[in-house]
């Protein structure tokens, strides 16, 4: 039987992160309703949560993620405590939850402002919180054989839309952006050019160690641990392998990009952070509504642009499915020969405030000019 502790977590998710989630929510004011009775034997091999062994859907929890990699094992953890929380304000225990709850949660979440956000929550997270309510009750009946049911079963998930929100950048704004990136100094450089040379997620770049920048058969390498736990080996084109000697330097231990004091992993907020300022600082327009995705949406559309093979483009993602990549072709696709472009040039006329006033940049590579109209 494992006890839990309050220990604390290497930053950016090492051993133990779960733990320390843990023992947060078990100090936690928010508090359910007393559990359902439930089989003795199968609640008798969930890990214990300190004293009394605590609340068996946390014990569920600790349980359920312990088989996932950090990153994904923290996403859940934030989606399971959301539904605890609604839950205790709903006064029943998660564990006792029926469809209609999660029904009318799913509404709560498409129609109340979020606390992150201040806006409703989106069809794609709903449905990604929805999965993984989904995962955990099956877990519950199948593995841990604590369950009979799942509220989550036959709970109608809402349709995604293929059209990312993300911002994507150009080719020019791509070139000033690492700019400002070299200027900025050696990390800004190499983290840059991994994000948007390799079109990593950040959450990818930010968990490699300096022993993760090695060699294969001739090639410097970074060796990088995907969604899922999959490894992969990134070849490192000559300008990113530069930066990323440059910003290492003697180092031959620890994280790859260490925060401004030196002492720790950087983390994803200071480098949210950073993005935006150094896209403030080359000059582009949607800057404050670039996020470190932008980086790795515009990696795709750039490379499919190019008539690089989808399916090259799927393997440097690391997306399974080749659906996943072919939404970044169809979105610009979409945006640069939309028919509205055909319908101003046939009615030619000349917007009063000039050619922006078309709403997209003239000089953009590949995308015509204001002249046609």
């Amino acid at each position: 039987m494992v006890i839990f502790n309050d220990m604390e977590a290497e930053p950016g998710g090492g051993e133990g992160a779960s733990s320390v989630a843990l023992a947060r929510l078990a100090a936690s004011d928010v508090a359910a309703p007393a559990a359902p009775e439930l089989p003795v034997d199968a609640l008798a091999r969930l890990p214990e949560l300190g004293a009394g062994g605590g609340d068996p859907y946390w014990r569920l929890v600790s349980a359920f993620l312990v088989g996932y990699p950090p990153h994904s094992s923290r996403a859940y953890f934030g989606d399971l405590k959301a539904w605890y929380a609604w839950c205790a304000a709903a006064d029943v225990h998660p564990l006792q939850a029926r469809r209609h709850h999660v029904d009318v949660w799913v509404r709560h979440l498409s129609e109340t402002p979020q606390p992150a956000t201040g806006r409703p929550a989106s069809p794609a997270s709903i449905a990604r919180r929805l999965s993984c309510l989904s995962k955990f009750y099956d877990y519950g009946i199948r593995d841990a054989q604590l369950l009979e049911h799942s509220p989550v079963a036959n709970v109608r998930r809402p349709k995604v839309s293929e059209d990312s929100s993300t911002v994507g950048l150009t080719a020019d704004e791509l070139d000033r952006l690492l700019t400002a990136a070299e200027e900025h100094g050696p990390r800004s450089a190499a983290l840059l050019s991994l994000l948007v040379y390799n079109g990593l997620r950040i959450s990818e770049a930010l968990g490699c160690d300096i022993e993760h920048f090695t060699h294969q058969r001739g090639h410097r390498v970074l060796r990088i641990v995907r969604k899922g736990g999959k490894a992969s080996t990134e070849p490192l084109a000559p300008i990113v392998l530069h930066a990323l000697e440059t910003y290492v330097a003697e180092r031959d231990g620890g994280p790859i990009f260490l925060s401004a004091d030196g002492d720790m992993r950087l983390s994803y907020s200071t480098s949210y952070a950073l993005i935006r300022r150094l896209a403030r600082k080359a000059g582009i327009a949607a800057a404050d509504k670039i996020s470190p995705h932008s980086l790795r949406h515009s990696f795709a559309t750039e490379l499919l642009g190019a008539g690089v093979p989808l399916q090259d483009v799927q393997d440097a993602m690391g997306h399974a499915d080749p659906r996943t990549t072919r939404a970044y072709d169809r979105s610009r696709h979409n945006l640069d020969h939309h028919p509205t472009y055909t319908m101003a040039a046939q009615l030619h006329r000349t917007p009063a405030g000039g050619a922006r006033a078309l709403g997209r940049d003239p000089e953009a590579e590949g995308h015509g000019t204001a002249d046609a109209v």
